[in-house]
């Protein structure tokens, strides 16, 4: 009997620790007082408006860290270059330099999508990082990937990768 629990125990921790990868570095400490700026997170997913999809989520677990960015603005111009998420990322950096941020957080999403099989688990990737808004120079990055159970939703298993992401991030 002890054999079986400890098999069963075992079998369940390689079963979540296999769901979910991380990586990243330190980086420096950031002060709770800084400006911050957000950017759009470039979406390299096959999910049309990941990247905004993220945003909005990001924006959530940013605040429970105490950090309240400004968003780019949002063109209103359906013009199809604007709709390309690099053409908005390169609009956004233009409108930040124009500010006083202390620093820009953007990313980019990696996978966003339900995977094919009788379970349509959830399966997340997403990159962040924080750039000194005077220099561009990227300051602290994390990664991570999720594949979420069945009954798991794309924006929880995205809220809790960018929860783990964040929670990597020093604010004093």
């Amino acid at each position: 009997m002890r054999i079986l629990k400890g098999m069963t125990l075992a079998a369940t921790l390689l079963a979540v620790s296999a769901c979910s990868t991380f990586s990243g570095n330190n980086g420096p400490s950031f002060p709770a007082s800084a400006s911050w700026g957000l950017l759009p997170m470039v979406n390299y997913s096959q999910t049309p408006q990941a990247g905004e999809r993220s945003e909005q989520i990001l924006l959530s677990v940013l605040s429970e860290e105490g950090i309240q960015p400004r968003v780019y603005p949002h063109v209103e111009d359906q013009d199809l270059l604007v709709l390309d998420d690099r053409k908005r990322y390169e609009q956004a950096l233009q409108w930040a330099q124009g500010q006083s941020f202390d620093y820009l957080v953007s990313g980019s999403v990696e996978e966003w999508q339900y995977k094919n099989g009788l379970d349509g688990e959830p399966a997340v990737g997403l990159s962040l990082r924080v750039l000194d808004a005077r220099t561009g120079q990227v300051l602290w990055s994390n990664s991570g990937a999720r594949a979420g159970w069945s009954r798991e939703s794309l924006a929880g298993s995205a809220q809790k990768v960018l929860n783990t992401l964040i929670g990597d991030l020093r604010i004093d």
